[in-house]
């Protein structure tokens, strides 16, 4: 009888399949995988605008990268950053219309790419399995 692939494994091999897929696609646009995350999180923010602290941690990596990753998309127009009138240590990033323009399509091809995913899964097995996947994120980041 043939041994059984460890889960672990076969994380590791949908990841890759994954971030390739997805890393293919937004790099037509444009765009990396972190700035398809910032667009993404500041689509979802009150006002399409968050702070450099807010986004830092939304992203889960140090200043420096959050920096450097807005600094790029500004220069691209993706985002605007502008300071607190009342605290100049805060500064907000703010999507432009050309980064809501880009995050649309790119949300397009992410749900392409989760529909080709689950192809062939019920609505109840689609649940279970990301209750599943939900679930084993709890246990590995306690």
């Amino acid at each position: 009888m043939a041994e059984r692939v460890p889960s672990l494994f076969l994380f590791k091999q949908i990841h890759d399949a994954l971030e390739k897929s997805v890393n293919n696609g937004i790099r037509e646009m444009g765009l990396t995988f972190s700035q398809a995350s910032v667009l993404r999180i500041l689509s979802n923010a009150s006002g399409c605008q968050m702070s450099m602290k807010e986004l830092e941690k939304a992203l889960h990596v140090a200043q420096s990268t959050t920096a450097r990753i807005v600094l790029n998309m500004e220069r691209n127009g993706l985002v605007d950053s502008f300071g607190d009138a009342s605290d100049k240590r805060v500064k907000y990033i703010r999507l432009t219309e050309k980064g809501k323009t880009l995050n649309e399509v790119a949300r397009q091809k992410k749900d392409a790419d989760e529909t080709a995913m689950y192809s062939g899964f019920s609505e109840e097995e689609k649940q279970l399995f990301f209750s599943m996947l939900e679930r084993i994120k709890r246990n590995i980041m306690s």
